[in-house]
Protein backbone atom coordinates (compact mmCIF):
# COMPACT_ATOMS: atom_id res chain seq x y z
CA UNK A 1 0.00 0.00 0.00
CA UNK A 2 2.34 3.06 -1.26
CA UNK A 3 2.05 6.79 -1.70
CA UNK A 4 4.11 8.78 -3.80
CA UNK A 5 7.39 9.22 -1.78
CA UNK A 6 7.97 13.08 -1.01
CA UNK A 7 11.76 14.64 -1.91
CA UNK A 8 14.26 16.88 0.76
CA UNK A 9 13.71 14.23 3.18
CA UNK A 10 16.39 12.45 5.16
CA UNK A 11 17.65 9.14 3.78
CA UNK A 12 15.95 5.66 4.70
CA UNK A 13 12.62 5.45 5.75
CA UNK A 14 11.24 6.34 9.62
CA UNK A 15 8.70 3.52 10.65
CA UNK A 16 6.63 4.23 13.30
CA UNK A 17 4.06 2.01 15.66
CA UNK A 18 1.70 3.11 17.88
CA UNK A 19 1.13 0.11 20.53
CA UNK A 20 -0.13 0.59 24.25
CA UNK A 21 0.51 3.99 24.86
CA UNK A 22 3.87 3.99 23.46
CA UNK A 23 5.51 5.11 19.64
CA UNK A 24 8.10 2.82 18.70
CA UNK A 25 10.29 3.59 15.93
CA UNK A 26 13.21 3.24 13.52
CA UNK A 27 15.32 5.23 10.95
CA UNK A 28 16.66 2.56 9.18
CA UNK A 29 18.67 2.82 5.21
CA UNK A 30 19.03 -0.23 2.98
CA UNK A 31 22.68 0.20 1.46
CA UNK A 32 22.87 -1.93 -1.53
CA UNK A 33 26.44 -2.53 -2.09
CA UNK A 34 27.35 -2.84 2.05
CA UNK A 35 25.97 -3.43 5.20
CA UNK A 36 22.60 -1.36 5.73
CA UNK A 37 22.26 0.70 8.66
CA UNK A 38 19.92 1.59 11.73
CA UNK A 39 20.48 5.18 12.09
CA UNK A 40 18.01 5.43 15.15
CA UNK A 41 15.26 3.18 17.03
CA UNK A 42 13.78 3.33 20.14
CA UNK A 43 10.26 3.71 21.84
CA UNK A 44 8.92 6.86 23.38
CA UNK A 45 5.83 6.67 25.80
CA UNK A 46 3.38 9.31 24.81
CA UNK A 47 2.45 11.55 27.63
CA UNK A 48 -0.53 14.05 27.95
CA UNK A 49 0.60 16.02 24.85
CA UNK A 50 0.62 12.76 22.74
CA UNK A 51 1.73 12.26 19.23
CA UNK A 52 1.87 15.83 17.50
CA UNK A 53 4.17 16.82 20.34
CA UNK A 54 6.53 13.42 20.21
CA UNK A 55 6.44 14.21 16.23
CA UNK A 56 7.98 17.58 16.67
CA UNK A 57 10.38 16.61 19.44
CA UNK A 58 11.67 14.05 16.74
CA UNK A 59 11.28 16.08 13.68
CA UNK A 60 9.22 13.59 11.70
CA UNK A 61 8.20 16.04 9.21
CA UNK A 62 12.18 15.64 8.06
CA UNK A 63 11.64 11.63 7.23
CA UNK A 64 9.70 9.49 4.71
CA UNK A 65 7.21 7.92 7.53
CA UNK A 66 5.39 4.22 7.49
CA UNK A 67 3.51 2.16 9.46
CA UNK A 68 3.27 -1.29 9.78
CA UNK A 69 -0.35 -3.30 10.03
CA UNK A 70 -0.81 -6.04 13.03
CA UNK A 71 -2.06 -9.21 12.64
CA UNK A 72 -5.42 -9.14 12.76
CA UNK A 73 -6.20 -5.78 10.57
CA UNK A 74 -5.50 -7.64 7.06
CA UNK A 75 -5.32 -10.93 5.31
CA UNK A 76 -2.70 -12.11 3.06
CA UNK A 77 -4.64 -14.25 0.96
CA UNK A 78 -2.50 -16.70 -1.71
CA UNK A 79 -4.34 -16.89 -5.25
CA UNK A 80 -3.48 -18.05 -8.57
CA UNK A 81 -1.96 -15.00 -10.50
CA UNK A 82 -5.08 -14.01 -13.14
CA UNK A 83 -3.79 -13.61 -17.10
CA UNK A 84 -4.55 -10.22 -17.52
CA UNK A 85 -2.54 -7.12 -18.61
CA UNK A 86 -0.89 -5.42 -15.47
CA UNK A 87 -3.24 -2.69 -15.73
CA UNK A 88 -5.89 -5.32 -14.95
CA UNK A 89 -4.40 -6.99 -11.82
CA UNK A 90 -5.43 -5.73 -9.37
CA UNK A 91 -9.41 -5.18 -10.83
CA UNK A 92 -8.71 -9.28 -11.78
CA UNK A 93 -7.07 -10.04 -7.97
CA UNK A 94 -10.08 -8.15 -5.77
CA UNK A 95 -12.93 -10.76 -8.39
CA UNK A 96 -10.22 -13.32 -7.31
CA UNK A 97 -10.78 -12.77 -3.52
CA UNK A 98 -14.22 -11.47 -2.73
CA UNK A 99 -15.59 -15.04 -1.73
CA UNK A 100 -11.93 -15.47 0.36
CA UNK A 101 -12.91 -12.36 3.08
CA UNK A 102 -15.38 -11.84 5.59
CA UNK A 103 -16.73 -8.60 3.95
CA UNK A 104 -17.38 -6.89 1.10
CA UNK A 105 -14.71 -6.51 -1.66
CA UNK A 106 -15.69 -2.91 -2.36
CA UNK A 107 -14.82 -2.14 1.17
CA UNK A 108 -11.07 -3.65 1.04
CA UNK A 109 -7.90 -1.84 0.03
CA UNK A 110 -6.09 -4.21 -1.79
CA UNK A 111 -2.25 -4.94 -2.60
CA UNK A 112 -0.40 -7.57 -4.64
CA UNK A 113 2.81 -9.36 -3.91
CA UNK A 114 3.83 -11.28 -6.47
CA UNK A 115 5.28 -14.72 -6.14
CA UNK A 116 8.20 -15.14 -8.97
CA UNK A 117 8.51 -18.03 -11.20
CA UNK A 118 11.69 -18.87 -13.28
CA UNK A 119 11.75 -18.45 -16.71
CA UNK A 120 12.93 -21.96 -16.92
CA UNK A 121 10.40 -23.49 -14.84
CA UNK A 122 7.59 -23.97 -17.52
CA UNK A 123 4.16 -25.13 -16.94
CA UNK A 124 4.92 -24.18 -12.84
CA UNK A 125 1.40 -22.29 -11.18
CA UNK A 126 1.97 -18.90 -10.79
CA UNK A 127 0.68 -17.50 -7.47
CA UNK A 128 0.36 -14.22 -5.84
CA UNK A 129 -0.27 -12.58 -2.45
CA UNK A 130 -3.33 -10.47 -1.96
CA UNK A 131 -3.33 -7.92 0.52
CA UNK A 132 -6.38 -7.10 2.04
CA UNK A 133 -7.36 -4.63 4.54
CA UNK A 134 -10.81 -3.27 5.15
CA UNK A 135 -10.84 0.32 4.07
CA UNK A 136 -12.11 1.81 7.63
CA UNK A 137 -8.78 0.15 9.11
CA UNK A 138 -6.58 1.78 6.75
CA UNK A 139 -8.29 5.43 6.81
CA UNK A 140 -8.18 5.02 10.90
CA UNK A 141 -4.08 4.39 10.64
CA UNK A 142 -3.69 7.56 8.58
CA UNK A 143 -5.73 9.43 10.40
CA UNK A 144 -4.25 9.02 13.29
CA UNK A 145 -1.06 9.80 12.04
CA UNK A 146 -2.56 12.69 9.85
CA UNK A 147 -3.89 14.23 12.91
CA UNK A 148 -0.46 14.50 14.41
CA UNK A 149 0.89 15.95 11.26
CA UNK A 150 2.98 12.87 10.65
CA UNK A 151 2.17 12.49 6.35
CA UNK A 152 2.74 8.29 5.84
CA UNK A 153 4.14 7.39 2.66
CA UNK A 154 3.84 4.07 3.13
CA UNK A 155 2.00 1.37 5.04
CA UNK A 156 3.54 -2.02 5.39
CA UNK A 157 3.57 -5.63 6.68
CA UNK A 158 5.00 -8.03 8.85
CA UNK A 159 5.67 -10.60 6.20
CA UNK A 160 7.56 -8.29 3.36
CA UNK A 161 9.49 -6.79 6.79
CA UNK A 162 10.54 -9.76 7.65
CA UNK A 163 11.61 -10.49 4.33
CA UNK A 164 13.69 -7.70 4.58
CA UNK A 165 15.59 -9.02 6.89
CA UNK A 166 16.13 -12.67 5.94
CA UNK A 167 17.49 -11.26 2.69
CA UNK A 168 20.44 -10.00 4.69
CA UNK A 169 21.53 -13.76 5.49
CA UNK A 170 20.64 -14.95 2.06
CA UNK A 171 23.14 -17.80 0.00
CA UNK A 172 22.93 -17.41 -3.88
CA UNK A 173 20.51 -19.57 -5.38
CA UNK A 174 18.98 -20.64 -2.29
CA UNK A 175 15.83 -20.26 -0.12
CA UNK A 176 16.02 -18.79 3.43
CA UNK A 177 13.51 -19.26 5.99
CA UNK A 178 12.58 -17.44 8.72
CA UNK A 179 10.74 -17.65 11.97
CA UNK A 180 9.88 -15.17 14.43
CA UNK A 181 7.13 -14.89 17.63
CA UNK A 182 6.07 -11.96 19.63
CA UNK A 183 2.82 -11.38 21.45
CA UNK A 184 0.58 -11.59 18.42
CA UNK A 185 1.90 -15.21 17.50
CA UNK A 186 4.60 -17.26 15.06
CA UNK A 187 5.58 -16.05 11.71
CA UNK A 188 7.23 -17.68 9.04
CA UNK A 189 8.73 -16.90 5.95
CA UNK A 190 10.70 -18.20 3.36
CA UNK A 191 12.56 -15.98 0.84
CA UNK A 192 14.20 -16.72 -2.40
CA UNK A 193 15.96 -14.14 -4.48
CA UNK A 194 15.05 -11.42 -2.93
CA UNK A 195 11.17 -12.09 -3.04
CA UNK A 196 8.72 -13.79 -0.68
CA UNK A 197 7.49 -16.94 -1.69
CA UNK A 198 5.69 -18.34 1.40
CA UNK A 199 4.20 -16.87 4.50
CA UNK A 200 2.40 -18.67 7.25
CA UNK A 201 1.13 -17.42 10.53
CA UNK A 202 1.64 -20.22 14.23
CA UNK A 203 -1.41 -19.69 16.58
CA UNK A 204 1.86 -19.88 19.58
CA UNK A 205 2.86 -16.74 20.85
CA UNK A 206 6.11 -16.11 22.51
CA UNK A 207 4.78 -16.13 25.85
CA UNK A 208 3.52 -20.00 25.41
CA UNK A 209 6.59 -21.19 24.20
CA UNK A 210 8.24 -19.33 27.48
CA UNK A 211 5.54 -21.08 29.58
CA UNK A 212 4.85 -24.22 27.52
CA UNK A 213 7.98 -26.27 27.62
CA UNK A 214 8.51 -29.41 25.70
CA UNK A 215 5.20 -30.02 24.28
CA UNK A 216 4.77 -26.42 22.76
CA UNK A 217 8.36 -26.45 21.66
CA UNK A 218 7.33 -29.80 19.91
CA UNK A 219 4.36 -28.70 18.26
CA UNK A 220 6.39 -25.84 16.93
CA UNK A 221 8.71 -27.87 15.52
CA UNK A 222 6.23 -29.94 14.20
CA UNK A 223 4.32 -27.40 12.25
CA UNK A 224 7.95 -26.33 10.99
CA UNK A 225 8.32 -29.92 9.62
CA UNK A 226 5.35 -29.53 7.77
CA UNK A 227 5.28 -26.34 6.44
CA UNK A 228 9.27 -26.92 5.17
CA UNK A 229 7.83 -29.81 3.35
CA UNK A 230 5.15 -28.42 1.81
CA UNK A 231 7.02 -25.73 0.64
CA UNK A 232 8.91 -28.70 -1.20
CA UNK A 233 6.97 -29.79 -3.19
CA UNK A 234 5.19 -26.52 -4.01
CA UNK A 235 8.91 -25.04 -5.08
CA UNK A 236 11.26 -28.26 -5.64
CA UNK A 237 13.27 -26.08 -7.87
CA UNK A 238 14.18 -24.02 -4.69
CA UNK A 239 16.51 -25.53 -2.03
CA UNK A 240 16.35 -24.01 2.00
CA UNK A 241 20.03 -23.51 2.45
CA UNK A 242 19.20 -22.23 6.11
CA UNK A 243 16.53 -21.94 8.87
CA UNK A 244 16.64 -18.40 10.92
CA UNK A 245 14.91 -18.04 13.96
CA UNK A 246 14.01 -14.79 15.02
CA UNK A 247 15.86 -12.43 18.17
CA UNK A 248 13.77 -13.49 21.13
CA UNK A 249 13.88 -11.41 24.55
CA UNK A 250 14.88 -14.46 27.10
CA UNK A 251 16.24 -18.20 25.71
CA UNK A 252 14.14 -20.87 25.44
CA UNK A 253 14.44 -24.84 24.06
CA UNK A 254 13.43 -24.02 20.53
CA UNK A 255 16.72 -23.30 19.12
CA UNK A 256 18.14 -26.44 20.18
CA UNK A 257 15.49 -28.39 19.40
CA UNK A 258 14.83 -26.68 15.98
CA UNK A 259 18.84 -27.64 15.39
CA UNK A 260 18.05 -31.54 16.30
CA UNK A 261 14.64 -31.73 14.64
CA UNK A 262 14.88 -29.92 10.86
CA UNK A 263 17.79 -31.76 9.56
CA UNK A 264 19.03 -27.97 8.22
CA UNK A 265 21.45 -25.31 9.50
CA UNK A 266 19.81 -23.23 12.24
CA UNK A 267 20.70 -19.97 13.27
CA UNK A 268 19.52 -17.30 15.69
CA UNK A 269 19.50 -13.90 14.35
CA UNK A 270 21.63 -11.43 15.68
CA UNK A 271 21.10 -8.10 14.03
CA UNK A 272 23.97 -6.85 15.41
CA UNK A 273 26.37 -9.40 12.81
CA UNK A 274 24.39 -8.29 9.60
CA UNK A 275 23.32 -4.24 10.33
CA UNK A 276 25.26 -0.89 11.07
CA UNK A 277 23.69 0.09 13.93
CA UNK A 278 24.68 3.86 14.40
CA UNK A 279 23.85 4.75 17.91
CA UNK A 280 25.05 1.63 19.53
CA UNK A 281 24.86 -1.98 19.54
CA UNK A 282 20.50 -3.27 19.80
CA UNK A 283 19.78 -5.19 22.67
CA UNK A 284 18.01 -8.52 22.99
CA UNK A 285 15.01 -6.66 24.05
CA UNK A 286 14.82 -4.08 21.22
CA UNK A 287 15.98 -6.57 18.63
CA UNK A 288 12.37 -8.94 19.25
CA UNK A 289 10.61 -5.63 19.90
CA UNK A 290 11.36 -3.67 16.85
CA UNK A 291 12.17 -6.65 14.95
CA UNK A 292 9.61 -6.03 12.37
CA UNK A 293 9.76 -2.11 11.98
CA UNK A 294 13.84 -2.41 11.65
CA UNK A 295 12.93 -4.40 9.01
CA UNK A 296 10.40 -2.31 7.48
CA UNK A 297 13.11 0.23 7.67
CA UNK A 298 15.25 -1.58 4.89
CA UNK A 299 12.49 -1.37 2.32
CA UNK A 300 13.66 -0.80 -0.96
CA UNK A 301 11.56 -2.25 -3.75
CA UNK A 302 12.35 -1.10 -6.93
CA UNK A 303 9.60 -2.12 -8.84
CA UNK A 304 5.45 -1.83 -8.67
CA UNK A 305 2.59 -4.34 -9.42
Amino acid sequence: MRWFKKSGKKPGWMVLDIDEGKLNFVHGKFVPAGRSEIIQCGTHVMDGAGLAKLSKDLGLSNYDCATILHPGTYQALLVEAPNVPRDELKAAIRWRIKDMIDYHVDDATVDVLDVPVPDDTSGRNHSMYAIAARNEAVQACVARFNEAGIGLSVIDIPETAQRNIANLYQDADRGTALLYFDADGGLLTISFADELHLARRLDITHAQIVSGGSEVVGRVVLEIQRSLDHFERQFSYISVSKFLLGPEPVETPLLEAMKQGLGIAVIQVDLDEVLDFAAQPASREDQWKLFHLIGASLRHEAKVL
